[in-house]
């Protein structure tokens, strides 16, 4: 259409969880593509080692991004991180000061560690176990202030326990209903959460400020969840359950 201004959607990176390869991440790519992004703008990780450590994952991540950002131009992009993928990106985000990186979505991360992970294997599942040196080392310090973070949970996660661990103070917190846990980046409402997430303006210093500082403790609905902008300590919930 004459005169139409064209919205160029954000380069995004795609992580996987625990075990996972990148072609657990395909129905979300495909989503993305459907939804208008350009296929060369969205790209899945595959990580050299499954079950390896979340601070090798961190630096396959900055160069996944790094990579992401030479190809289209964009200096900033989004990444989705799926379960122990978000433990990798939020290492991630740390050590490099969110510099090239405007908006993280961690979907059913673990961030407090789950009571799963004593069954799982590899350095990987021992950094996910709670109280573990590697979280603790996480927990203490916090996200970049120029990146805007979202969460997403599912009430029926069987995968983080306790749920509430997949929340993280100070971010904005949506429930998803009701996806199990290993379908989260398969199931369409919450990937249509997703693409409003991503669609929204990139973050700077300014907007995302308002989602890591805020004490105000407001809530917002929005396509069938409850968000929290200010804090994850409270479970918000949601008035539409047929999803």
């Amino acid at each position: 259409m004459e005169g139409a201004v064209e919205v160029q959607r954000p380069a995004v990176l795609l992580v996987p969880g625990w075990s996972d390869t990148a072609l657990r991440l395909r129905a979300c790519s495909d989503y993305l593509v459907q939804s208008g992004w350009s296929a060369g703008h969205v790209r899945r990780l595959d990580f050299r080692d499954r079950f390896g450590s979340n601070v090798g994952h961190a630096e396959e991540v900055a160069d996944a991004v790094a990579a992401l950002s030479a190809a289209t131009g964009q200096p900033r992009v989004a990444v989705v991180a799926h379960s122990m993928g978000g433990l990798a990106l939020r290492r991630c985000l740390i050590d490099t000061n969110g510099s090239a990186v405007h908006t993280a979505v961690f979907v059913g991360t673990p961030h407090m560690g789950t009571l799963v992970a004593w069954a799982a294997w590899g350095r990987g599942g021992a950094e996910m176990r709670p109280g573990s040196e590697f979280l603790r080392d996480l927990n203490a310090r916090s996200l970049p202030p120029t990146v805007r973070a979202v969460c997403l949970r599912t009430p029926i996660d069987t995968r983080v326990i306790p749920g509430s661990s997949a929340w993280l103070e100070g971010t904005e917190c949506m429930t998803v209903r009701l996806p199990p846990h290993s379908r989260m980046l398969r199931h369409r409402p919450t990937l249509q959460q997703i693409v409003g997430i991503l669609a929204a303006p990139a973050a700077d210093s300014t907007t995302a400020a308002r989602y890591t500082r805020t004490n105000e403790g407001l809530t917002r609905a929005a396509g069938g969840v409850r968000q929290r902008p200010a804090r994850c300590s409270s479970i918000p919930q949601s008035g539409n359950s047929r999803h």
